[in-house]
């Protein structure tokens, strides 16, 4: 086997060329909508060549002064019509099986995900009732939390660290009743161990790195890591830079961040989760002084998470661009990892996690 021939499932990716108008105009908001993605002919190439499968895009309210569940459908609303634009191209993806179509295919297979789940409301009546509904629309991830506090729990920088709310709880039942993932990136530690524990079904951390390594609130510690694979979860490694302390990131550390999760929770629970587009920046001059305005912003609006600065990339530099996936790939095998191995953390192993939760 080739590194051309694996399967590569992105659990937390952005589908956008950040180099047009469109999108550099976007990236200066505090919350773009989906509509402002800018998904032309390099988008599409550019995620082809990279030998993408399939990747969870985010979708719905995270943020902002919006009302969260009529904004969350205008949201579906927009990536069904994206994905019809490019029939040839793109495949909504409802259940495992559909990943391997997509790939049989040569489309690159999207999955619906929230990375807040505020829009379910805190109407214990009818939060099943939104949890369902969204999952007929073809929702498959649900976040909990983002970086501050909900109703349902904590985020990663909320300051008390309390856990699952009783509503969190109801979230979590509806969550698995659906067969819906419930993912616990950006979640505090109470909360993200207390949702383990309480969902009768195994549970995802799609896009994260380990605290053990870089000691900040967007990683996840041993036991939460651990927990998740005894639960017969997923865990996703972020490019983020998140995983040096100095905030600059390099391949070397999504690779030592790999391995130290294949430690904890065995090879067969750990993945990626790029949190990062393919299609790389081509002028980092003026992304740089865009990104600058955007964190401060984040800031000000009490969003943004430590290790989150001005001065450092939302993704990984030497891991960017359209052969991002062939050059960890690449790194892997030059650290002694077998091919049954990589394939494992390149994208089997969130497929056969999905086949548990989807069917």
């Amino acid at each position: 086997m080739s590194r051309h021939d694996l399967t590569i499932v992105n659990a937390l990716g952005i589908l956008d060329n950040p180099n047009s108008e469109h999108s550099l105009a976007a990236a200066t908001q505090l919350n773009p909508s989906s509509d402002q993605l800018t998904i032309d002919e390099r988008t599409l190439s550019d995620a082809h060549a990279s030998g993408l499968t399939a990747l969870n895009v985010t979708l719905g309210y995270t943020m902002g002064e919006m009302e969260p569940y009529a904004h969350t459908l205008r949201e579906i609303e927009t990536w069904d019509r994206l994905v019809a634009e490019h029939p040839t191209d793109l495949v909504k993806i409802l259940t495992a099986a559909d990943i391997d179509r997509a790939r049989a295919d040569r489309r690159i297979g999207i999955i619906y995900g929230f990375q807040n789940a505020v829009a379910v409301g805190d109407d214990p009546g009818r939060v099943a009732d939104r949890v369902a509904e969204f999952q007929r629309l073809g929702v498959r991830v649900i976040q909990l939390t983002y970086n501050q506090a909900n109703h349902l729990g904590d985020g990663s920088m909320a300051p008390d660290n309390r856990g699952l709310s009783a509503t969190g709880r109801d979230v979590v039942a509806a969550l698995n009743d659906a067969r819906v993932m419930v993912d616990l990136s950006h979640s505090g530690e109470r909360t993200c161990l207390d949702a383990i524990r309480t969902s009768q079904a195994p549970i995802s951390i799609n896009h994260t790195g380990c605290r053990a390594l870089a000691d900040l609130p967007r990683n996840k510690t041993d036991a939460e890591l651990r927990l998740v694979a005894d639960s017969g979860g997923f865990v996703g490694i972020y490019f983020m830079p998140f995983l040096n302390p100095s905030g600059h990131a390099t391949a070397a550390d999504v690779v030592a961040h790999i391995e130290h999760a294949i430690d904890v929770c065995g090879e067969d629970a750990v993945g990626i989760g790029t949190d990062g587009t393919v299609t790389g920046i081509d002028d980092l001059d003026a992304y740089r002084l865009t990104l600058a305005d955007h964190v401060a912003k984040r800031q000000a609006a009490g969003v943004g998470a430590a290790g989150e600065r001005a001065d450092t990339l939302p993704f990984v530099l030497d891991l960017s661009g359209a052969d991002q996936f062939h050059r960890l790939i690449a790194l892997l095998e030059q650290r002694g990892h077998s091919w049954s191995r990589i394939e494992k953390v390149m994208g089997r192993n969130f497929i056969d996690y999905a086949r548990r939760i989807w069917g």
